[in-house]
Protein backbone atom coordinates (compact mmCIF):
# COMPACT_ATOMS: atom_id res chain seq x y z
CA UNK A 1 0.00 0.00 0.00
CA UNK A 2 2.81 2.40 0.90
CA UNK A 3 4.55 1.71 -2.40
CA UNK A 4 1.37 2.48 -4.33
CA UNK A 5 0.88 5.66 -2.32
CA UNK A 6 4.42 6.88 -3.02
CA UNK A 7 4.04 5.95 -6.67
CA UNK A 8 0.89 8.06 -6.94
CA UNK A 9 2.60 10.95 -5.16
CA UNK A 10 5.65 10.66 -7.43
CA UNK A 11 3.52 10.56 -10.58
CA UNK A 12 1.51 13.51 -9.31
CA UNK A 13 4.64 15.54 -8.66
CA UNK A 14 6.06 14.57 -12.05
CA UNK A 15 2.83 15.64 -13.75
CA UNK A 16 2.96 18.99 -11.97
CA UNK A 17 6.59 19.50 -13.05
CA UNK A 18 5.72 18.61 -16.65
CA UNK A 19 2.85 21.12 -16.64
CA UNK A 20 5.06 23.83 -15.10
CA UNK A 21 7.75 23.16 -17.69
CA UNK A 22 5.19 23.30 -20.50
CA UNK A 23 3.78 26.60 -19.25
CA UNK A 24 7.29 28.00 -18.85
CA UNK A 25 8.20 26.91 -22.40
CA UNK A 26 5.18 28.77 -23.77
CA UNK A 27 6.21 31.78 -21.70
CA UNK A 28 9.78 31.85 -22.99
CA UNK A 29 8.63 31.29 -26.57
CA UNK A 30 6.29 34.28 -26.29
CA UNK A 31 9.00 36.25 -24.53
CA UNK A 32 11.75 35.82 -27.12
CA UNK A 33 10.39 34.37 -30.36
CA UNK A 34 6.77 35.39 -30.85
CA UNK A 35 6.42 38.63 -32.79
CA UNK A 36 5.50 41.04 -30.05
CA UNK A 37 6.78 43.93 -27.97
CA UNK A 38 9.80 42.82 -25.93
CA UNK A 39 9.64 44.65 -22.63
CA UNK A 40 12.22 42.34 -21.06
CA UNK A 41 14.95 44.15 -23.01
CA UNK A 42 14.09 47.51 -21.50
CA UNK A 43 16.82 48.57 -19.04
CA UNK A 44 18.84 45.44 -19.86
CA UNK A 45 22.33 46.27 -18.61
CA UNK A 46 23.90 44.18 -21.38
CA UNK A 47 22.35 46.52 -23.95
CA UNK A 48 23.40 49.77 -22.32
CA UNK A 49 24.99 51.80 -25.11
CA UNK A 50 27.93 54.13 -24.61
CA UNK A 51 27.27 57.85 -24.97
CA UNK A 52 29.39 58.00 -28.13
CA UNK A 53 27.52 55.16 -29.78
CA UNK A 54 24.13 56.49 -28.65
CA UNK A 55 24.78 59.81 -30.36
CA UNK A 56 25.57 58.03 -33.61
CA UNK A 57 22.69 55.56 -33.43
CA UNK A 58 20.01 58.09 -32.51
CA UNK A 59 21.16 61.38 -33.99
CA UNK A 60 23.73 60.50 -36.64
CA UNK A 61 23.38 62.16 -40.03
CA UNK A 62 22.83 58.76 -41.59
CA UNK A 63 19.20 58.88 -40.48
CA UNK A 64 18.52 61.99 -42.56
CA UNK A 65 20.45 60.37 -45.39
CA UNK A 66 18.21 57.27 -45.31
CA UNK A 67 15.00 59.29 -45.24
CA UNK A 68 16.11 61.37 -48.22
CA UNK A 69 16.97 58.45 -50.54
CA UNK A 70 14.58 57.25 -53.27
CA UNK A 71 14.47 53.58 -52.29
CA UNK A 72 12.52 51.22 -54.50
CA UNK A 73 10.26 48.91 -52.51
CA UNK A 74 10.68 45.27 -53.41
CA UNK A 75 8.49 42.36 -52.40
CA UNK A 76 9.29 38.68 -52.16
CA UNK A 77 7.09 35.69 -51.47
CA UNK A 78 9.03 33.39 -49.17
CA UNK A 79 9.23 29.63 -49.63
CA UNK A 80 6.52 29.27 -46.95
CA UNK A 81 4.16 31.90 -48.32
CA UNK A 82 5.07 35.07 -46.42
CA UNK A 83 5.21 38.43 -48.13
CA UNK A 84 8.56 40.01 -47.32
CA UNK A 85 9.56 43.64 -47.86
CA UNK A 86 12.91 45.06 -48.93
CA UNK A 87 14.35 48.38 -50.04
CA UNK A 88 16.70 48.79 -52.99
CA UNK A 89 18.77 51.84 -53.91
CA UNK A 90 20.53 52.00 -57.26
CA UNK A 91 24.07 53.39 -57.15
CA UNK A 92 24.67 56.92 -58.43
CA UNK A 93 26.83 55.55 -61.22
CA UNK A 94 26.15 52.16 -62.82
CA UNK A 95 27.70 49.43 -60.66
CA UNK A 96 27.61 45.65 -60.62
CA UNK A 97 28.37 45.57 -56.88
CA UNK A 98 25.52 45.28 -54.39
CA UNK A 99 25.47 44.89 -50.62
CA UNK A 100 22.65 43.15 -48.76
CA UNK A 101 22.36 44.61 -45.25
CA UNK A 102 20.66 42.50 -42.56
CA UNK A 103 19.44 44.16 -39.35
CA UNK A 104 19.40 42.82 -35.80
CA UNK A 105 16.79 41.49 -33.38
CA UNK A 106 13.67 43.71 -33.23
CA UNK A 107 15.21 46.04 -35.80
CA UNK A 108 14.13 46.96 -39.29
CA UNK A 109 15.72 47.48 -42.70
CA UNK A 110 16.33 51.21 -42.36
CA UNK A 111 18.46 50.65 -39.23
CA UNK A 112 21.18 49.47 -41.60
CA UNK A 113 21.42 52.88 -43.24
CA UNK A 114 24.38 53.57 -40.94
CA UNK A 115 26.31 50.98 -42.94
CA UNK A 116 24.50 51.60 -46.21
CA UNK A 117 25.61 55.21 -46.41
CA UNK A 118 29.27 54.15 -46.57
CA UNK A 119 28.64 51.48 -49.19
CA UNK A 120 26.61 53.90 -51.29
CA UNK A 121 28.44 57.21 -50.91
CA UNK A 122 32.04 56.02 -50.51
CA UNK A 123 32.17 52.71 -52.35
CA UNK A 124 29.56 53.33 -55.04
CA UNK A 125 27.54 50.17 -54.33
CA UNK A 126 23.91 49.48 -54.93
CA UNK A 127 22.36 48.74 -51.55
CA UNK A 128 19.53 46.44 -50.56
CA UNK A 129 18.04 46.33 -47.06
CA UNK A 130 15.33 43.73 -46.26
CA UNK A 131 12.96 43.64 -43.33
CA UNK A 132 13.62 40.14 -41.98
CA UNK A 133 10.58 37.95 -41.39
CA UNK A 134 8.66 38.98 -38.29
CA UNK A 135 10.12 42.50 -38.47
CA UNK A 136 9.22 45.83 -40.04
CA UNK A 137 6.84 45.53 -42.98
CA UNK A 138 7.55 41.86 -43.60
CA UNK A 139 5.00 39.24 -42.61
CA UNK A 140 5.63 36.56 -40.02
CA UNK A 141 4.37 35.94 -36.50
CA UNK A 142 7.67 34.69 -35.13
CA UNK A 143 11.35 35.67 -35.11
CA UNK A 144 13.58 33.22 -36.93
CA UNK A 145 16.92 34.14 -35.32
CA UNK A 146 18.43 33.74 -38.77
CA UNK A 147 17.44 30.16 -39.54
CA UNK A 148 14.47 30.56 -41.87
CA UNK A 149 15.76 34.02 -42.78
CA UNK A 150 18.83 32.40 -44.37
CA UNK A 151 16.61 30.97 -47.11
CA UNK A 152 14.96 34.34 -47.58
CA UNK A 153 18.41 35.87 -48.11
CA UNK A 154 19.11 33.32 -50.86
CA UNK A 155 15.89 34.34 -52.59
CA UNK A 156 16.68 38.04 -52.23
CA UNK A 157 20.12 37.42 -53.77
CA UNK A 158 18.48 35.70 -56.73
CA UNK A 159 16.19 38.70 -57.17
CA UNK A 160 19.16 41.08 -57.09
CA UNK A 161 20.99 39.04 -59.74
CA UNK A 162 17.87 38.98 -61.90
CA UNK A 163 17.64 42.77 -61.58
CA UNK A 164 21.35 43.63 -61.90
CA UNK A 165 22.55 40.94 -64.30
CA UNK A 166 24.63 37.79 -64.14
CA UNK A 167 27.90 39.68 -63.57
CA UNK A 168 26.75 41.31 -60.33
CA UNK A 169 28.92 40.88 -57.24
CA UNK A 170 27.10 40.62 -53.92
CA UNK A 171 28.28 41.28 -50.37
CA UNK A 172 26.23 40.11 -47.37
CA UNK A 173 26.66 42.32 -44.30
CA UNK A 174 24.73 41.72 -41.09
CA UNK A 175 24.77 42.84 -37.48
CA UNK A 176 23.80 40.74 -34.44
CA UNK A 177 20.88 38.54 -35.52
CA UNK A 178 21.45 39.82 -39.05
CA UNK A 179 25.04 38.59 -38.91
CA UNK A 180 23.83 35.17 -37.79
CA UNK A 181 21.41 35.27 -40.71
CA UNK A 182 24.11 35.85 -43.33
CA UNK A 183 26.40 33.27 -41.67
CA UNK A 184 23.62 30.71 -41.73
CA UNK A 185 23.11 31.53 -45.41
CA UNK A 186 26.82 31.00 -46.03
CA UNK A 187 26.54 27.24 -45.61
CA UNK A 188 23.76 26.90 -48.17
CA UNK A 189 24.10 26.57 -51.94
CA UNK A 190 24.82 30.27 -52.35
CA UNK A 191 25.15 31.82 -55.76
CA UNK A 192 28.74 32.28 -56.95
CA UNK A 193 27.84 35.96 -57.22
CA UNK A 194 28.18 36.25 -53.43
CA UNK A 195 31.83 37.23 -53.00
CA UNK A 196 32.16 38.19 -49.32
CA UNK A 197 30.32 38.16 -45.99
CA UNK A 198 30.66 40.66 -43.12
CA UNK A 199 29.45 39.39 -39.73
CA UNK A 200 29.25 42.04 -37.00
CA UNK A 201 28.60 40.75 -33.44
CA UNK A 202 27.40 37.24 -34.40
CA UNK A 203 26.42 34.30 -32.20
CA UNK A 204 27.43 30.69 -32.74
CA UNK A 205 23.94 29.22 -32.51
CA UNK A 206 20.58 30.13 -31.07
CA UNK A 207 20.59 27.43 -28.40
CA UNK A 208 23.93 28.59 -26.97
CA UNK A 209 22.79 32.22 -27.06
CA UNK A 210 19.59 31.37 -25.17
CA UNK A 211 21.55 29.27 -22.68
CA UNK A 212 23.88 32.19 -22.03
CA UNK A 213 21.04 34.70 -21.70
CA UNK A 214 18.85 32.49 -19.49
CA UNK A 215 21.68 32.21 -17.02
CA UNK A 216 22.67 35.86 -17.23
CA UNK A 217 19.22 37.46 -17.25
CA UNK A 218 17.13 34.99 -15.23
CA UNK A 219 19.71 32.92 -13.29
CA UNK A 220 18.14 29.77 -14.69
CA UNK A 221 19.88 26.56 -15.78
CA UNK A 222 19.40 25.43 -19.36
CA UNK A 223 17.89 22.07 -18.44
CA UNK A 224 15.05 21.22 -18.61
CA UNK A 225 13.52 24.50 -19.74
CA UNK A 226 15.64 25.21 -22.80
CA UNK A 227 15.17 21.80 -24.48
CA UNK A 228 11.42 22.09 -24.00
CA UNK A 229 11.45 25.68 -25.32
CA UNK A 230 13.30 24.37 -28.36
CA UNK A 231 10.56 21.77 -28.87
CA UNK A 232 7.95 24.49 -28.46
CA UNK A 233 9.74 26.56 -31.10
CA UNK A 234 9.78 23.56 -33.41
CA UNK A 235 6.03 23.14 -32.92
CA UNK A 236 5.04 26.80 -33.23
CA UNK A 237 7.66 28.24 -35.60
CA UNK A 238 8.95 25.22 -37.50
CA UNK A 239 12.56 25.21 -36.35
CA UNK A 240 14.48 24.10 -33.29
CA UNK A 241 16.95 26.23 -31.38
CA UNK A 242 19.66 23.61 -31.88
CA UNK A 243 19.44 23.54 -35.67
CA UNK A 244 19.67 27.34 -35.97
CA UNK A 245 23.46 27.26 -36.00
CA UNK A 246 25.86 29.72 -37.59
CA UNK A 247 28.73 27.50 -36.44
CA UNK A 248 27.57 24.46 -38.40
CA UNK A 249 27.08 26.59 -41.50
CA UNK A 250 30.48 28.33 -41.55
CA UNK A 251 32.17 24.94 -41.26
CA UNK A 252 31.02 24.25 -44.81
CA UNK A 253 31.12 27.67 -46.45
CA UNK A 254 33.48 28.69 -49.22
CA UNK A 255 32.71 32.42 -49.04
CA UNK A 256 35.34 34.67 -47.38
CA UNK A 257 34.11 36.07 -44.06
CA UNK A 258 35.16 39.10 -42.03
CA UNK A 259 34.14 39.09 -38.36
CA UNK A 260 33.74 42.21 -36.23
CA UNK A 261 33.08 42.12 -32.48
CA UNK A 262 33.55 44.31 -29.42
CA UNK A 263 35.47 42.87 -26.48
CA UNK A 264 33.03 44.57 -24.10
CA UNK A 265 30.01 42.80 -25.58
CA UNK A 266 28.10 41.11 -22.76
CA UNK A 267 24.92 40.48 -24.77
CA UNK A 268 26.64 38.21 -27.30
CA UNK A 269 30.01 37.22 -25.80
CA UNK A 270 33.11 37.88 -27.90
CA UNK A 271 34.16 34.24 -27.61
CA UNK A 272 31.32 33.33 -29.98
CA UNK A 273 32.82 35.36 -32.83
CA UNK A 274 36.24 33.89 -32.06
CA UNK A 275 34.85 30.37 -32.17
CA UNK A 276 33.15 31.10 -35.48
CA UNK A 277 36.38 32.50 -36.93
CA UNK A 278 38.39 29.48 -35.78
CA UNK A 279 35.91 27.08 -37.40
CA UNK A 280 35.29 28.90 -40.68
CA UNK A 281 36.04 26.67 -43.66
CA UNK A 282 36.77 29.57 -46.03
CA UNK A 283 39.29 32.39 -45.73
CA UNK A 284 38.37 34.59 -42.79
CA UNK A 285 39.55 37.47 -40.65
CA UNK A 286 38.47 38.81 -37.28
CA UNK A 287 38.80 42.26 -35.76
CA UNK A 288 37.98 42.77 -32.09
CA UNK A 289 37.45 46.34 -30.90
CA UNK A 290 38.57 47.42 -27.44
CA UNK A 291 35.86 48.63 -25.04
CA UNK A 292 33.10 48.32 -27.64
CA UNK A 293 29.74 46.88 -26.60
CA UNK A 294 27.22 44.95 -28.66
CA UNK A 295 27.17 46.28 -32.24
CA UNK A 296 28.96 49.48 -31.22
CA UNK A 297 32.17 49.17 -33.25
CA UNK A 298 30.88 51.08 -36.31
CA UNK A 299 29.91 54.00 -34.06
CA UNK A 300 32.87 54.03 -31.66
CA UNK A 301 35.63 53.24 -34.15
CA UNK A 302 34.21 54.35 -37.53
CA UNK A 303 37.55 54.96 -39.26
CA UNK A 304 39.11 51.67 -38.19
CA UNK A 305 35.89 49.82 -39.01
CA UNK A 306 35.52 51.07 -42.58
CA UNK A 307 39.26 50.86 -43.25
CA UNK A 308 39.32 47.17 -42.36
CA UNK A 309 36.05 46.61 -44.22
CA UNK A 310 37.28 48.30 -47.39
CA UNK A 311 40.58 46.42 -47.44
CA UNK A 312 38.74 43.12 -47.01
CA UNK A 313 36.34 43.90 -49.87
CA UNK A 314 39.22 44.92 -52.15
CA UNK A 315 40.69 41.43 -51.74
CA UNK A 316 37.61 39.58 -52.91
CA UNK A 317 35.69 41.88 -55.27
CA UNK A 318 36.91 43.13 -58.62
Amino acid sequence: MKKKKWLKISLGLLSILVVINLVASHYFYDLAIKRDQKDFLVDNEDLVVSATAMDVFLQGGWRDWVSSQPFDEWELESYDGLTLQGYYLEAKEPSNQTVVLAHGYLGRATDMGLFGQHYYEDLGYNIFMPDLRGHGNSEGDYIGFGWHDRLDILDWVDQIIEHQGDDTEVVLHGISMGSATVLMASGEDLSDNVKAIIADSPYTDTYSLFKYQMNRMFNLPAFPLLPSTSLMTQYRAGYSLTEASSLDQVKQTDVPILYFHGNNDTFVPTRMAEELHENTNSESEIMVFENAGHGEAIAVYPEQYVDHLDRFLEKYLK
